[in-house]
């Protein structure tokens, strides 16, 4: 008895070994069967409506009527073309009550999301139709050139007036009042070019020859010195060097020339018409005037002013800006034979904010005879240029007829370009006008004279 129960108990172990093993191998069997119809068939997912209405209690309940999506619509939305920054996703083009959309109503590409402009960028200029662009409105934004102006002001006898203050000055441009954005009374490190006229009478040319040496003690060691000589053409004797340098110095004893002698005329023998060999002129220099009935032979004079001025303007507009740019001619100013005019030149000078300064000599510098030679007149030596070429620029101009004068002339007129005033200002006309523009400068003093550039050309270099 005892046996068999154990054998019963044991039967009935193994019995329900077997029913598990066997409901195993059902499951194993069942298994494909059971992913192939879920494969067919997915229950869509409940929105977020559902699940809060139903409590979470009709999970895999389906709308009625409602078709079931392929399993490709449940991929997750493109986030780079859905998404924006603050607003979420953006829904589909057609969506259930339920917040579900079917397959055929999505399309098969995502719609073009445009970006919109930013808001600080202006929009374009769209004429209307038929107008074209010439009619177009555009807003066009310049900086304003900045202009200064060095004034000399004088006394009735012709002595500096030191210590003004920008309220004593007024500065018109095209007769509207400018406000003053700079003014200083400090003196600037000076370019100087020096131009020295070898054209003049021999008498002449002796007193300046004998006055250069005094030049050097007109200006600073700071300040820095070319030397240019002109006749019938332009000569470079040196280029900028230190005003208090030995090679000044050996460059203007150098430049020392004779001058040029008066001939003179006769209207008999042989000189009537210059030597001749062969049936031509040896001298091209010389010319016969009315076959030798009249004055003779006169000599072809050459004062190539103009070229000399223009030659040193150019190199002095190479210089640094921090430097005041000055011309100091010594001649009697005559012109003639020069290939620029002189407004070109002078259109070169204020454009490049040059000055003319300078010492007038010879027949030039008497007070009637000077006077007169300022105008031209027909059938004789050119007008003198030389203080118009100083009045334009606001230069300053002395006229002296001796050695001791000529040596004087150069401190006096160095003095006072070193001490110039200097006015600065911002132009209120658009540097796209490149006209000339007309400068007034007033003093609110009586009895003084003010030396100042009568205008300028606005040009990319002036804009600072």
């Amino acid at each position: 008895m005892i046996g068999r129960n154990s054998f019963a108990r044991i039967s009935g172990r193994d019995s329900v070994k077997l029913g598990a093993l066997l409901f195993a191998c059902l499951l194993w069997v069942a298994g494909p069967q059971v992913e192939a119809q879920d494969g067919q068939q997915v229950p869509n997912a409940p929105s977020s409506s559902q699940s809060n209405s139903s409590g979470g209690g009709a999970a895999g309940a389906q709308e009625p009527g409602v078709a079931n999506p392929s399993p490709s619509s449940l991929r997750l939305p493109n986030l780079l073309h859905d998404v924006r920054p603050g607003e979420g996703a953006v829904p589909g083009p057609t969506s259930s009550s339920a917040g579900t959309s079917t397959g055929a109503d999505r399309p098969a590409t995502p719609p073009a999301q445009t970006q919109a402009a930013p808001s600080n960028v202006p929009p374009p200029v769209i004429p209307a139709q038929g107008q074209g662009p010439s009619v177009a409105t555009y807003t066009l934004r310049t900086r304003v050139n900045f202009v200064l102006v060095p004034v000399t002001v004088t006394d009735s006898h012709g002595a500096l007036i030191p210590g003004l203050t920008y309220h004593d000055f007024q500065i018109y441009e095209d007769g509207v009042q400018q406000r003053l954005t700079f003014f200083t009374e400090d003196p600037f490190p000076l370019s100087v070019a020096f131009v020295i006229d070898q054209n003049l009478p021999a008498d002449t040319m002796k007193q300046v020859n004998e006055a250069l040496s005094a030049f050097q003690g007109a200006f600073a060691p700071y300040d820095e010195v070319s030397v240019y000589t002109y006749a019938t053409h332009v000569n470079q004797a040196t280029g900028f060097t230190g005003a208090q340098s030995d090679r000044l110095t050996a460059t203007l004893d150098r430049v020392k020339s004779p001058g040029r002698y008066m001939e003179v005329p006769t209207d008999t023998g042989p000189l009537a018409e210059g030597p001749m060999i062969n049936g031509q002129m040896v001298d091209p220099n010389t010319s016969p005037l009315g076959q030798g009935n009249f004055v003779g032979i006169l000599p072809k004079e050459s004062y190539v002013l103009n070229d000399a001025i223009l030659r040193a303007a150019t190199d002095l507009s190479q210089r640094g800006r921090g430097r005041r740019k000055i011309i100091y001619v010594i001649s009697d100013g005559k012109n003639q034979g020069s290939t620029a005019s002189f407004r070109e030149v002078v259109r070169y000078l204020l454009t490049n904010q040059i000055a003319v300064d300078g010492t007038l000599v010879g027949e030039s510098a008497l007070p009637v005879y000077g006077f007169l030679d300022r105008f031209h007149i027909p059938w004789q030596m050119a007008d003198n240029l030389l203080p118009k070429y100083t009045q334009a620029t606001g230069g300053v101009l002395d006229a002296e007829v001796s050695r001791n004068a000529i040596e004087a002339s150069f401190a006096r007129v160095a003095g006072q370009v070193r001490n110039q005033y200097t006015l600065g200002y911002n132009s209120h006309i658009s540097t796209l006008d490149s006209r000339f523009r007309k400068i007034e400068v007033r003093v609110l003093l009586p009895n003084v004279t003010v030396l100042a550039k009568q205008g300028y050309y606005p040009t990319a270099t002036a804009n600072q």
